[in-house]
């Protein structure tokens, strides 16, 4: 059975509405790279494509963009009346600067040209009506992230980290950039949280332990979920065949499946009414402020 998914776009921030279809945007950020958030954007994408949402899967890492790849896609997009109709794969509807940037080819760009392909992913995409736009991130606080707060009204960001105290040192800068430009904090994903051995069921914490869950007490944000670190979901990114859709039935699976259902009900929450994250958080003491 589907889940029942509420109408109304977000259109916060005083801006002009390049998307106005997409009930909820959503971008899936990291402090670093290597955590794995272009895995994580895909998994959820597709767990919440099998609630029975519309979804489409913007890839925004003009420089690495890998979301063709991991979601199976090598025929480019088709046009229609000078439009680009995104491709479609597991149920998402997606784009990404991959399809128009040969394989081989490095991107080498400065900051307007990065706003005007991330703007060109926005205006000329025939994205329709979606429940939930997912926007893959390239790492850090760059020019893409500028963009994108500049350009469309985000509904809140997810952002990924690895347990270890290297990335979270990271993370909170990410989060900060977003608290600046007033976007909503949906909460954080701890990805690579430990390893179980195949054989014998140990566990392994290799990137250390609970730093996430942590980093989301402290900053006053939700905590949404660990990810396991496993062949299996790295298998699904190199075939394009994520592992939600690969193998349902796993425990990999059914953690992505439960922070798909958590996002939902941030996003949900804040269109009933729930005071949105940042003035949670503007009611508790920085704790990475200087003093």
């Amino acid at each position: 059975m589907a889940e029942q998914h509420p109408a109304g776009p977000q259109t916060g921030h005083g801006k002009d509405n390049l998307i106005p279809g997409v009930k909820y945007v959503i971008a899936v950020s990291s402090g670093k790279g290597g955590v794995g958030k272009s895995t994580v954007s895909v998994n959820l994408a597709v767990a919440l494509a099998l609630t029975g949402a519309k979804v489409g899967l913007l890839d925004a890492d003009i420089y690495g963009p890998n979301i063709p790849m991991m979601m199976g896609v090598t025929k480019p997009p088709e046009q229609k009346d000078g439009k680009i109709v995104p491709a479609e794969s597991h149920g998402v509807k997606l784009i990404s600067m991959g399809f128009f940037v040969p394989e081989d080819t490095a991107v080498v760009w400065r900051g307007p040209m990065v706003h005007t392909a991330i703007q060109q992913l926005f205006r000329d995409v025939l994205w329709g009506e979606l429940d939930y736009l997912l926007i893959d991130l390239p790492p850090g606080t760059g020019d893409a992230q500028l963009t994108l707060t500049q350009l469309v009204p985000l509904t809140g960001t997810v952002t990924v980290t690895t347990p270890q105290e290297v990335a979270l040192h990271d993370v909170r800068k990410g989060i900060m950039m977003f608290q600046k430009v007033n976007v909503p904090l949906l909460g954080i994903v701890e990805n690579m949280s430990y390893f179980l051995c195949g054989h014998c069921g140990e566990r392994t914490d290799i990137f250390s332990h609970g730093g996430g869950e942590r980093a989301a007490a402290t900053l006053g944000i939700p905590f949404l979920g660990r990810i396991p670190i496993d062949p299996a979901i790295r298998d699904g990114g190199d075939s394009g065949n994520p592992i939600v859709v690969a193998n349902p039935a796993s425990p990999q699976s059914a953690a992505f499946r439960e922070i798909a259902q958590k996002i939902i009900a941030e996003v949900t929450g804040a269109a009933k009414g729930v005071p949105p994250i940042e003035s949670l958080l503007s009611k508790i003491k920085n704790p990475f402020a200087k003093t």
